[in-house]
């Protein structure tokens, strides 16, 4: 799938001067992506984009140390925002990163989940999961099951969130579906932010978005086979779109018009109704995938919203 030949829309004037300023940046220049077989080839374009996502967060200021630790195998970063005693009385938030299954980790990982750390009022715990091209699946997942039966050993379930944006969301909601099937019990609340949900990319919007997203610009597909490595892309734990949310937490959801996973976030939110979940659908005018570079109010607005919902489902102490 490539991008189409035909030029984005006008600029809405219906969002903020922030917003507008945004939408007017050109895309990061894709480049070739190596062949599927040259691993050392795509570990420097790995690296390449990396430096790409740390230069534009470096804007962001993280006023909160992170700690790296082993949590269940798995080098976890640990990230308080202000008035948050990291101690055992306080929910833990597991922040899945995105980074389209391949990028996001190491030192950016856990400056990522500082960031984060300021909105949430809980212990946030990101994991540091193996990804390709060294680490396919089920390696993410696997270590990301890991760190969450490491929180329930410290916590009651009723004090773990679980929340990812894109490929984030992927394994935020592809945890929640093996979780189940493992017996373990349901965290307070689900959290997927422009979820990746569908890696078969069958919705809608990957055909009428496509050209108009200026953050993604393409299909994921060979990132996806990359991940996948050769296992069925409409399996839930790579895709949980299509996996048995029946009993699935209270979960947040949200997405914006330009984003190329308008689809996916719809679909689940449709899905998860029809199982008898309570969730909130957001939905922001002219966002592209994962926002306006965190700076526009509608940025702001969004992390208000996240707030809101973690507020509204987590536990008091006089309830414990």
């Amino acid at each position: 799938m490539s991008e189409p030949s035909r030029s984005r829309p006008p600029v809405p004037a219906s969002v903020s001067e922030e917003a507008q300023a945004f939408l007017k940046i050109a895309p990061f220049p894709a480049g070739p992506k190596p062949e599927l077989d040259d691993i050392d080839g795509w570990v420097r374009r790995v690296d390449e984009v990396n430096r790409q996502i740390a230069a534009r967060y470096a804007r962001t200021p993280c006023p909160v140390d992170t700690e790296a630790r082993d949590i269940g195998g798995v080098t976890t970063y640990i990230a308080c925002g202000p008035g948050v005693a990291n101690d055992d009385t306080a929910p833990i938030y597991i922040d899945v990163h995105g980074g389209g299954l391949m990028n996001g980790g190491g030192p950016l990982c856990g400056h990522l989940a500082g960031v984060r750390a300021m909105d949430t009022g809980m212990i946030m715990w990101a994991p540091d999961y193996r990804m390709p091209p060294r680490n396919p699946y089920p390696a993410a997942l696997d270590d990301c099951i890991a760190v969450y039966r490491a929180a329930l050993d410290q916590r009651s379930s009723e004090d773990i969130f679980v929340g990812g944006g894109s490929a984030g969301g992927n394994l935020a909601a592809a945890l929640l579906v093996r979780a189940k099937v493992e017996g373990l019990p349901m965290p307070a609340g689900l959290l997927l932010l422009s979820p990746e949900v569908d890696l078969t990319e069958s919705g809608d919007t990957f055909q009428t978005l496509l050209g108009i997203d200026n953050v993604l610009t393409g299909s994921l597909a060979i990132s996806i086979q990359l991940y996948a490595n050769g296992h069925d892309l409409s399996h839930p734990y790579l895709s949980p779109l299509f996996g048995d949310l029946q009993g699935f937490p209270p979960t947040f959801l949200q997405s914006g018009t330009r984003d190329l996973f308008l689809s996916n976030t719809v679909r689940m939110h449709r899905k998860l109704l029809a199982a008898g979940v309570e969730t909130e659908l957001h939905i922001f005018e002219a966002m592209p995938h994962s926002g306006f570079g965190g700076g526009a109010p509608e940025d702001k607005e969004v992390r208000r919203a996240v707030r809101r919902f973690l507020d509204k489902h987590r536990r008091r102490p006089s309830d414990r």
